[in-house]
């Protein structure tokens, strides 16, 4: 049974940057995809961006070029920096387990304009 704890949100001013990480307890062998979403109340939960095992990574339009996602298999952590962020990307982030498709509790990312 895999668990995902995230950490690092917080209330940023705009243009700034956060790094957000997520701890992932459990077989080590199921994860082998990771992501990163996000959601604000009244929305469905946004894709942000994948990691795979052998590093491969993706990102959503929204965020490309800004954000960064990265993994340190030895820890069995992923992360996520946020840099230049925006109004627009106040949200609760979570972390995702694809191949166990479990989630993490959320963290909370607040941007001030």
């Amino acid at each position: 049974q895999v668990q995902l704890v995230e950490s690092g949100g917080g209330l940023v001013q705009a243009g700034g940057s956060l790094r957000l990480s997520c701890a992932a307890y459990g077989s080590s062998r199921s994860r082998k995809a990771m992501g990163w979403y996000r959601q604000v109340p009244g929305k469905q939960r946004e894709w942000v961006a994948s990691i795979t095992s052998i590093n491969s990574t993706l990102y959503g339009d929204s965020v490309k070029g800004r954000f960064t996602i990265s993994r340190d298999n030895i820890k069995n952590m992923v992360y996520l920096q946020m840099n230049g962020l925006k109004p627009e990307d106040a949200a609760v982030y979570y972390c995702y387990d694809y191949y166990s498709s479990t989630w993490g509790q959320g963290t909370q990312v607040t941007v001030s304009s």
